[in-house]
């Protein structure tokens, strides 16, 4: 039996890594090959024959791959000792940020902990070491259990959920026959389907861990390369409507259409001075920019409340020919602010939103290791070497004011 097991990890190792040029390969949209995921007769966990010991184990068992690829979202340990920032940079993030806990001293007396916890969603994955949320015992705005949380909390492990050659959701009925997520993807015909955007619950979806049931649609697209650096040209998701609405399944309170508390506002139109904001917006000290290349995936948009995939996939770009900026009917979002899985920073921002007030000094990324003294200070860098630092912001080259402050600024302009 132990045999019959390493040949079944081999077959999934060897599909992965047909992945690796085309990025669906695996889950192609759907339910993946079995035998990936389970373990008929030599299981590791006691729930499903699962190949690791609880849910989110067996997806790291290949999203954590050592090296930055297509499917990776996490970075092993043995490849981000202390100083080295994890590999990947998706548009969700690397959960290998839940591992980086930063101590440092802004000012004389003074020490800061930011722990690692706080900088993503703490997936529960025991054979890897992570833990529920230490802090936040609950769904930050919601109710439900930390110790819940799992991949499967917000992906459908079994990839029911199908958008059909009409555009119409279900989960079931005509076949899946590949990812719905790329620029890429196939266009079903009458009779075909494509599954969802990365598998994510949604309208009939059954309820993963945490038991909540989804009821909002996460319409996006992604270019079909999209681990990889932004030092050149972004990479731009297409997010369309229901993004907002998609998260306030767990975070209702965290929400101005679903709460009663005073939040940021999501899931409504820019309008026209916000709009004008972003456009203008190069950097602190500088509003000479324009519609036409104003885009910024450290603060990406919702185009309008379209649910159109043409429209989506023509957006969706790594190479920089679609620039343009928002319209005063585009939406602020979830996602303009945070990653889904983790980020180099504090509440999963984008940017660094907390701590001090410059997220560049003298034209530079922070660090403690930067040649740049300045951008040395503890405050500045925040435990974090130059490489921690750019990682964080997917390598984007440094082009923002030589003392750049907060992003929030991308669309209030307040510096």
């Amino acid at each position: 039996m132990k045999g019959l097991k390493i040949v079944f990890v081999v077959l999934a190792a060897a599909l992965i890594a047909l992945g690796a040029a085309t990025a669906y390969a695996f889950h192609s949209g759907g339910v993946a090959e079995c035998m990936g995921c389970h373990n008929i007769h030599d299981a590791k966990s006691t729930s499903a024959l699962l190949a690791g010991t609880d849910i989110s184990s067996t997806c790291v068992n290949c999203h954590g791959a050592s090296g930055a690829s297509s499917y990776h979202i996490v970075t092993p340990d043995a490849d981000m000792p202390a100083g080295t920032p994890p590999g990947n940079r998706t548009p969700g993030g690397d959960f290998g940020w839940l591992k980086k806990t930063y101590t440092y001293s802004p000012r004389a007396g003074s020490n800061v902990v930011d722990a690692g916890d706080r900088h993503g969603h703490n997936i529960v994955a025991i054979d890897f070491t992570y833990n529920a949320d230490a802090t936040n015992l609950t769904a930050p705005g919601g109710d439900m259990d930390a110790t819940q949380l799992s991949c499967n909390s917000c992906h459908d492990n079994h990839g029911k959920l199908r958008r059909l050659s009409d555009g119409t959701l279900a989960t079931t009925g005509a076949p899946i026959i590949g990812s719905g997520s790329y620029d890429t993807s196939v266009v079903p015909l009458a009779g075909q389907a494509v599954g969802a955007y990365r598998l994510l619950r949604g309208p009939g979806s059954t309820a993963g861990s945490g038991g909540k049931t989804f009821t909002a649609v996460f319409n996006a697209v992604v270019p079909s390369t999209y681990n990889r650096s932004e030092a050149v040209t972004p990479t731009r998701v297409a997010y369309g409507a229901g993004i907002s609405d998609w998260c306030a399944t767990c975070h209702p309170d965290m929400h101005s259409g679903t709460s009663s508390l005073m939040t940021h506002p999501v899931n409504q139109p820019i309008g026209v001075d916000v709009a004008a904001n972003y456009n203008a917006y190069v950097g602190s000290g500088n509003m000479t920019g324009n519609s036409n290349t104003s885009f910024d995936s450290i603060v990406p948009f919702q185009m309008d409340n379209t649910t159109d995939f043409a429209t989506l996939k023509a957006k969706a770009v790594n190479n920089g020919s679609v620039a343009t900026g928002p319209a005063s009917s585009d939406r602020v979002m979830c996602l303009s602010c945070h990653r889904a899985h983790a980020t180099g920073w504090e509440y999963m921002t984008r940017w660094n939103a907390t701590g001090n007030e410059f997220i560049a000094v003298e034209g530079v990324w922070p660090g403690t290791d930067s040649p740049v003294v300045a951008a040395q200070a503890a405050k500045y860098s925040q435990g974090r070497t130059v490489a921690e630092t750019t990682k964080a912001y997917n390598d984007t080259a440094m082009h923002y004011g030589s003392y750049q402050r907060s992003l929030c600024n991308k669309c209030h302009a307040q510096d």
